[in-house]
């Protein structure tokens, strides 16, 4: 972490331009961080039916499911016990696949089902869980899709996300440093991973990451937004995202984060 920390600090001799719009996304998904974070929440529950590919959960609505999670699909084996005591602690797992919600009722929800090599197919009483502990997620650079003819350095704006993100304390963020390194070398490519599922999984098992937050920049009306999308590792295809119109320099003042210097704007 120290080498973004220095890399931070040459950042900040971009331009007063570059700075403020930099700061505006970064505040503006300060806004939309908490979908992100609900949409993570420790989750779990039982597959109570198997159509084909589609699994139907026992998770609704009134459970905190919503459309885009994505579980893990387990089934719980023999019991292990102490090698002393005999007294049991818990039970085996085997990892079946992923479930990716696609519709949410009150009382239960359906899913796409996504196998994994060589597992059995999922059966109703299986197990379907989002992990509790962090979950290893990496920040893209910003696609700017805006129709300005100056692009402004947003280089900062992978690291103001990360910050956000790493802070919820549900997620753990690779490193912006050497995310960048590698699209900066031509190694990936923003586009790819938003529109090419399977260059989106190759590129996620470099990181060893569950999931891509990808920001990009839009231009509607002379309105500029931000859309934030998770791109889901496992299958290189965007589960959710959010869009927000870009704060205003005063409002993304006021979000700033306590460490940040004052926008020169």
């Amino acid at each position: 972490m120290l080498g973004s920390l220095i890399f931070l600090g040459a950042l900040a001799l971009v331009t007063r331009a570059d700075a403020g719009m930099a700061d505006r996304i970064g505040a503006t998904f300060v806004l939309m961080s908490d979908d992100f974070i609900k949409a993570f929440n420790p989750l779990e529950g039982l597959v109570v039916g198997v159509e084909g590919s589609l699994l139907y959960l026992d998770l609704g609505e009134s459970a905190g499911a919503q459309v885009g999670q994505e579980f893990t699909i387990f089934r719980k084996g023999d019991e292990f016990h102490h090698p002393l005591t005999r007294k049991v602690l818990g039970r085996y797992e085997e990892a079946l696949g992923h479930a990716q919600l696609v519709r949410v009722q009150p009382r239960f929800s359906e899913a796409t089902y996504i196998p994994i090599e060589g597992k059995p197919l999922p059966r109703a009483d299986d197990g379907v869980r989002i992990t509790r502990g962090r979950i290893k997620v990496a920040v893209t650079p910003v696609l700017d899709l805006t129709e300005s003819n100056t692009k402004p350095d947003l280089r900062r704006v992978p690291y103001l996300l990360a910050v956000v993100l790493e802070r919820s304390k549900r997620f753990q963020v690779v490193d912006p440093l050497t995310v960048g390194d590698v699209f900066a070398g031509g190694g990936a490519y923003v586009q790819e991973v938003l529109a090419l599922p399977e260059r989106a999984v190759r590129v996620s098992k470099k990181f060893d990451v569950a999931g891509w937050v990808v920001p990009v920049l839009l231009e509607r009306r002379g309105v500029v937004y931000l859309d934030a999308t998770w791109i889901s590792a496992v299958t290189g295809t965007a589960l959710f995202s959010r869009r927000a119109p870009l704060l205003p320099p005063a409002a993304a003042e006021e979000q700033r984060f306590p460490w940040e210097p004052a926008s020169e704007d």
